[in-house]
């Protein structure tokens, strides 16, 4: 397996982080607000030639939605199960020094679910040790994935779009002028949580527009308890009593699901996902060598 140098990019929707691998381990890195949203109009090799004269003129490897239908090249998705051998035998080739990974995609006929730039992370953490090779996964976000490792591979995933609907919420909901503040890991929240884990989550969010009328509900709360009932009810929807959880996410997202799955009665870990991602990449890159 080779350990020559690299670079890795992480090119997600909104912003894109790429890394100089050397050794397998980052030698130098930088992030900006170039994802694929900010492409257009814009040559995708233009692009990579200016990475590569900030970290080096070296073979690329990218991850995530530059290898999207609004990306640069469409990589066709790697169906389940998969794991990291077989994201590094499906890599879409560019040129001779740069591909994309491919995602991941479900269809078991009643379902169908897919996933691009988080198998990486999720591959990754069992690969550097930071979750087992049978574990639950969480990676809470615009689109939260919740991932089964079975074997040190990915055999079910489910992603809930509980981050999206509260920015819609805080956008152009009923609900909106009580949303302004922040959301805490706070005693609203975990009442969300509760609130939101008992399955009739359109009248649990209403009821944050009525406690506030009557006075039952503080207005710093409001944030709070909304989250705490989208969050709730995406934790009650995957977890069971005495599972246990890995989360890769920042501290702030990460303690907001650990309090989640910890309140309805689940454990959590948080996982590094940055650290993730690196272990991850340079294992694909080690094993397409």
């Amino acid at each position: 397996m080779s350990k020559a140098p690299f670079i890795a990019v992480d090119w997600g929707t909104t912003n894109r982080r790429a890394y100089r691998i050397e050794q397998g381990a980052v030698a130098a890195t930088f992030r900006d607000d170039r994802g694929v949203k900010a492409m257009a109009g814009l040559g995708y090799g233009a692009e990579v030639a200016a990475i590569r004269g900030r970290l080096g003129d070296l073979p690329m490897l990218m991850a995530g939605m530059v290898g999207s239908t609004i990306g640069w090249r469409e990589a066709p998705y790697a169906r389940l199960p998969a794991g990291l051998p077989a994201l590094a035998s499906s890599l879409l080739a560019i040129d001779d020094r740069t591909a994309i990974v491919p995602g991941m995609s479900l269809n078991d006929g009643t379902r169908s679910d897919v996933m691009r730039g988080e198998e990486v992370q999720l591959l990754g953490a069992v690969a550097a040790g930071l979750a087992p090779a049978d574990a639950l996964l969480c990676q809470p976000g615009t689109h939260c994935k919740w991932v089964r490792m079975t074997g040190g591979e990915v055999t079910h995933f489910a992603t809930a779009m509980t981050g999206e609907i509260f920015a819609l919420l805080k956008d152009h909901s009923i609900l909106a002028a009580q949303l302004t503040g922040d959301v805490l890991p706070c005693p609203a929240f975990v009442e969300g949580v509760r609130r939101g884990a008992q399955s009739d989550l359109a009248t649990a969010l209403f009821g944050i527009r009525a406690a506030s009328v009557l006075g039952t509900l503080k207005p710093d709360d409001a944030p709070s308890r909304a989250s705490g009932i989208l969050i709730g009810a995406d934790v009650a929807a995957q977890v069971e009593a005495g599972d246990a959880v890995h989360i890769l996410a920042d501290p702030t997202l990460g303690a907001l699901y650990a309090s989640a799955i910890e309140t309805l009665g689940g454990t959590a870990t948080l996982v590094d996902s940055h650290a993730a991602f690196v272990a991850g990449i340079v294992a694909i890159q080690e094993l397409r060598s």
